[in-house]
């Protein structure tokens, strides 16, 4: 389904007086304000191909209908999604659900829809039909060295799938571990998996990325073997200049200071990027800012201080992606929501007054400090992110056209009430 530009003008109009007004009235105290709207316009949000369809639990998955059956209809939801929110203009792909018949094709539908790719994502927590050997007790890993030459092609082939795409990064996030003491030797695996990484990073072009992404827990709770932020950074300090530490804000034990592990990646060279989502307890997958928003401020609030002082483009020097799929949303309007919450502590965050912060920091004013933060967080930048939307051709209000259009309605017509977006 195509929204176009047309419609999405026609629609403006609905809501333009109001968000004329809105905006003119935050404006009014910016004085940058055309600088920060054209900083929210470059800054795009990649969405992975397997959010598209409904989520789950390991309890049960209620899927809503009409998700796409193929990589061409994933290009399709996401061109949907670029058309009404302008910040979604990339696709990242995971192998092997997402492999490219013809890559030529698909490289072609996806400029017509306004698309790149992003990092291309391996799959070795999963043993994938005509599999030869398992992953049940791990991959790179493995004490059995056929099955880490098995984990090791099969990124390699990832990055041929990229190089085909025009991508430039490659993200392995491994879930090998051991759920009891005593199941593995932590030495034995920290090398296997090293030696592992470093064959998939020597087949690396010379423009390319390797995101190592890590997690405290699950599926295997007793170990990670890339368990934490220092263990990454570990393995891509080991690796060289062209591997970097992926950060998910859902992998991490409660309460962990994300944003204190921003700025010290950033400090040492090694951030290569995010999957935003957000979270209760653990790896919720939730919509992004849905349960912490203030923690999303501070994050940014980092990534712009570190990036600044690094002279880093904001728009291009990391990666950007949303990692949230979620069981009892429309995953379309779940990654609008995840989009502009991104986008506005994003413009939060650049309402920082630097100068005044670091005055502070250096007199030890610790209430200033809280305030000048906080009166950033809490000045409403919807209208900001939303005259950002317009001014790049999309809609101010992107969920409420969506609706208007029923969208979901149509796509069930299409594709059915029980397609699969997912291997899951």
């Amino acid at each position: 389904m195509i929204i176009n530009k047309t419609l999405i003008q026609e629609n403006n109009k609905n809501y333009s007086q109001v968000h004329k007004r809105n905006y003119e009235f935050v404006a009014a105290g910016i004085s940058n304000i055309d600088e920060i709207i054209k900083k929210i316009i470059d800054f795009q949000i990649a969405i992975p191909s397997w959010a598209l369809g409904t989520g789950g639990t390991r309890f049960g998955r209620f899927p809503g209908g009409g998700e796409p059956r193929n990589l061409e209809e994933k290009i399709e939801d996401i061109g949907l999604l670029h058309a009404l929110n302008q910040s979604s203009g990339a696709i990242s792909l995971h192998i092997p659900w997402d492999i490219p018949k013809n890559a030529s094709n698909i490289q072609l539908l996806a400029t017509q829809h306004g698309l790149k790719f992003d990092a291309m994502n391996s799959n070795t927590f999963q043993d994938q039909p005509h599999q030869k050997l398992s992953y049940k007790f791990g991959s790179m890993q493995h004490v059995d060295k056929a099955v880490r030459k098995q984990a090791i092609d099969h990124n390699i082939e990832v990055i041929h799938h990229g190089i085909e795409l025009g991508s430039k990064s490659l993200t392995v996030w491994l879930s090998d571990g051991s759920c009891f003491p005593g199941q593995l030797n932590f030495r034995k695996a920290f090398q296997n998996t090293l030696e592992s990484l470093q064959e998939v990073y020597s087949a690396l072009p010379d423009d390319w990325k390797m995101f190592v992404e890590y997690k405290a827990f699950e599926p295997n709770f007793y170990s990670t073997t890339v368990g934490d932020w220092g263990q990454s950074l570990l393995y891509t300090s080991k690796l060289g200049k062209k591997a970097y530490t992926l950060v998910d804000l859902g992998h991490h034990l409660p309460n962990a200071n994300i944003e204190q592990i921003v700025a010290l990646l950033l400090m040492e060279g090694k951030l290569g990027g995010f999957h935003f989502n957000d979270s209760k307890y653990g790896d919720d997958d939730l919509t992004v800012g849905s349960i912490k928003p203030y923690q999303l401020f501070l994050i940014f609030n980092e990534l712009i201080e570190g990036m600044d002082a690094n002279k880093m483009n904001h728009a291009s020097d990391l990666a950007w992606m949303i990692d949230a799929s979620h069981n009892v949303k429309d995953p379309l309007e779940d990654l609008l929501q995840s989009v502009e919450a991104i986008m506005i502590a994003y413009a939060q965050a650049l309402l920082v007054d630097r100068e005044k912060l670091v005055e502070a920091q250096q007199c030890n004013d610790v209430v200033t400090a809280q305030e000048i933060l906080q009166n950033a967080f809490r000045t409403d930048v919807r209208p900001l992110v939303a005259e950002a939307r317009v001014r790049a051709g999309g809609a101010i209000n992107p969920i409420a056209l969506y609706r208007s259009q029923e969208v979901r309605k149509q796509l069930i017509k299409e594709r059915g009430i029980k397609t699969l977006a997912t291997g899951l």
